[in-house]
């Protein structure tokens, strides 16, 4: 018989490990509680503490920064724990959001936990979450994959992995890889999967784009002020009748793609799994 262990018991004088948002362009999204927490704390943990100087110079505050990022977490989560066990109450923060959420500080916050301490949210900004209330996509259910791999091969099997998912998809991008990033997921997906590209939001140049996604990828290409910034890729899900034989061509297709011209990968990808070829490579 299996039986959890009890979580550590602490003195009733410990600190609180705060979570706090911040961000993620609009200074004016700092909540009124977030503020004062930031205010109270003994320290700050930051994943860059140039960035979170800056913020806190703008709202006038000076408190001790400490560098938590994911170089050292695991090495500081045991002295920041101590902290809390002694009477300190400390905030956790990213550069720009709601922490962990493809940032550091899991491991800090597992720390804390297992030591029996307090860890409270300060809710705010979200960049995926953010994105997902303005897309016009289906947001009953959603799966946030974090930023694809930087490397093609990888990003393209990753990819191929997800098309049969039917809940609405979501990544984070940077604007040297969206290019590439839009047109392997319209060939994963196919060009006319619905999807939004949202940029820079919050930020003056804040844009949400939304077609098919190879009208996005068109655009994008297009136009070079829509590569630069920060991104959100929203795409629906492939619905729960997706065409198994299209979704198993267009995985081959990614794969055979890497070594064959294209027009040879997806004769290859449509005789093996029996898709249709134009549903794989154009319409030739």
């Amino acid at each position: 018989m299996h039986t959890r262990t009890p979580p550590a018991v602490t003195s009733p004088t410990a600190g609180t490990l705060h979570i706090v948002a911040t961000p993620i362009g609009n200074l004016g999204d700092l909540s009124p509680r977030a503020l004062e927490t930031l205010k109270t704390v003994s320290a700050i943990c930051a994943e860059d503490t140039r960035h979170t100087r800056q913020l806190l110079s703008h709202f006038g505050l000076e408190r001790p920064l400490l560098a938590l990022h994911q170089h050292n977490e695991e090495a500081q989560a045991a002295q920041l724990v101590a902290r809390l066990q002694g009477g300190e109450s400390l905030a956790l923060v990213s550069d720009a959001g709601t922490p962990l959420v493809s940032d550091p500080g899991f491991r800090l916050v597992r720390a804390a936990r297992a030591a029996g301490l307090r860890v409270s949210p300060v809710p705010g900004a979200c960049a995926v979450i953010a994105a997902l209330s303005v897309a016009g996509l289906p947001s009953d259910r959603f799966v946030f994959e974090g930023f694809l791999p930087a490397k093609a091969s990888a990003r393209r099997e990753r990819l191929a992995r997800l098309a049969t998912e039917s809940r609405t998809l979501m990544f984070y991008e940077s604007a040297h890889r969206i290019e590439e990033s839009l047109a392997d997921l319209a060939t994963a997906f196919g060009d006319e999967r619905p999807a939004v590209l949202a940029r820079e939001l919050t930020k003056l140049f804040e844009t949400v784009l939304d077609g098919p996604l190879g009208e996005l990828r068109a655009r994008v290409a297009a136009d070079a002020n829509q590569r630069k910034g920060e991104f959100v890729m929203i795409v629906e899900g492939a619905g729960d009748d997706a065409d198994a034989k299209v979704v198993e061509g267009r995985r081959l297709y990614a794969k055979l793609s890497e070594h064959l011209p294209p027009s040879t990968a997806a004769k290859l990808a449509a005789e093996l799994s029996g898709a249709p070829r134009k549903a794989l490579y154009g319409s030739d």
